[in-house]
C-alpha cells in the first residue's frame, strides 16, 4: 500500500467532452484556472492538453501550450507540469478504402510530436507506448516501436522526465524494451490506463498483473474511466502506486451531477486520506519521480 500519493488532475483531455459538460476547460485562460483549482484541491500534478479556443477541438498548437503554462506560472501556484506528447496519433480509415484516411487524422513522427516540449521543457511529458483500436469504428492510435524509440531519444535529450502511457500489457513490455536499450532514465514513471476500449479493461486482474510486469523501482500511477474513476484510485493505493483524475477521464462526480477538477481533486484526497495515506505535495512528488527542484 502507497503511504505518500502523488495526485495527477487531467484538466480537459482530447476527447469530445466540451459539449457533455460545462466544465471542462477550452481556453488556455480556462484550462490554467483549472489547473490552479486542482493544484489548490491537492493535487501535485497537472496534465495538460490544449484546444483550439474557438472551437474546443484538440490542438497540438504549441503556443496554446506556451499561455497555459505562463498563466499558471504568473499566478505562483506550486504545481508539476506534466504536458501530453500523445497529440499528432490519430489515424482514421475508411473501412471500405483502408488506404484513404478520413476527418479526424491528424498523424505525425515522434520528432513533430514535441515542439511544444523543446519549447517549454516542462517537468513531465507523456509517451504514448505503442499503437491501438480507439474505441469503436476505424480510429487508430498510432504509435511504432521507430516512432517511440525516437521520441524517447529526444525526451531524453531534452532532460524532460517521460510519463509512459500504458494501455496494454504489450505496451508495457515494449516500455520495458525501451528502458533496456538505455532511452529511459531512472527512476521510470509510468501511467497505467485501464477501461480505454479497447485496451487493458479496467479489472482489478490485469491492474494487479500490469503492476507485478513493471520493472524494479517503476513508480506508477493508474486511471479508469467514467464512474470506475474514484473505485480507482482506491485500487491504485491498495496495490502501492498513486492517482489520476479528472474531466480527461471522468465528468461526473455522482450520477447526473457534474463535477469540476477541483471537486474530483477533493473526492481523490479524501480517499487517500480514509484509507490511511498522505497527499503528497509538489515538493516530494518532485523527488519521487526524480524531477528538478522547482525553480
Amino acid at each position: 500500500m502507497n503511504q505518500n500519493v502523488i495526485i495527477t488532475c487531467a484538466l480537459t483531455g482530447a476527447g469530445d467532452t466540451v459539449g457533455r459538460s460545462p466544465h471542462v476547460p477550452v481556453t488556455p485562460e480556462q484550462i490554467a484556472a483549472s489547473a490552479v483549482e486542482a493544484a489548490g484541491a491537492g493535487a501535485a500534478v497537472v496534465h495538460i492538453h490544449v484546444r483550439d479556443p474557438e472551437t474546443g477541438a484538440p490542438s497540438r498548437e504549441p503556443r496554446l501550450y506556451r499561455e497555459v503554462v505562463e498563466r499558471i506560472r504568473e499566478t505562483g501556484t506550486d504545481v508539476v507540469i506534466n504536458l501530453t506528447a500523445g497529440m499528432g496519433g490519430d489515424l482514421v480509415i475508411d473501412p471500405e478504402a483502408p488506404l484513404r484516411h478520413l476527418p479526424g487524422t491528424d498523424l505525425v513522427g515522434g520528432i513533430e510530436r514535441l515542439p511544444h516540449v523543446e519549447d517549454l521543457l516542462p517537468d513531465i511529458c507523456t509517451l504514448d507506448c505503442g499503437s491501438l483500436n480507439f474505441g469503436d469504428g476505424s480510429n487508430l492510435y498510432v504509435s511504432t516501436p521507430d516512432m517511440l524509440r525516437t521520441g524517447a531519444r529526444r525526451i531524453q535529450e531534452l532532460g524532460v522526465r517521460p510519463e509512459l502511457e500504458i494501455f496494454d500489457t504489450g505496451q508495457l513490455w515494449f516500455a520495458k524494451q525501451l528502458l533496456a536499450e538505455g532511452l529511459l532514465d531512472d527512476p521510470t514513471v509510468f501511467q497505467l490506463c485501464m477501461g480505454v476500449p479497447w485496451g487493458a479493461p479496467a479489472d482489478p486482474g490485469v491492474l494487479m498483473s500490469m503492476v507485478n510486469m513493471l520493472p524494479e523501482g517503476a513508480r506508477w500511477a493508474s486511471f479508469a474511466l467514467g464512474r470506475m474513476q474514484m473505485p480507482w484510485v482506491a485500487q491504485s493505493i491498495l496495490l502501492g502506486g498513486h492517482v489520476r483524475v479528472g474531466l480527461e477521464d471522468n465528468l461526473y462526480l455522482a450520477k447526473g451531477v457534474k463535477a469540476t477538477n477541483g471537486q474530483l481533486v477533493e473526492r481523490a484526497v479524501r480517499i487517500t486520506e480514509s484509507l490511511g495515506s498522505r497527499v503528497a505535495t509538489p515538493d516530494e512528488a518532485r523527488e519521487q519521480l526524480g524531477l528538478r527542484p522547482r525553480a
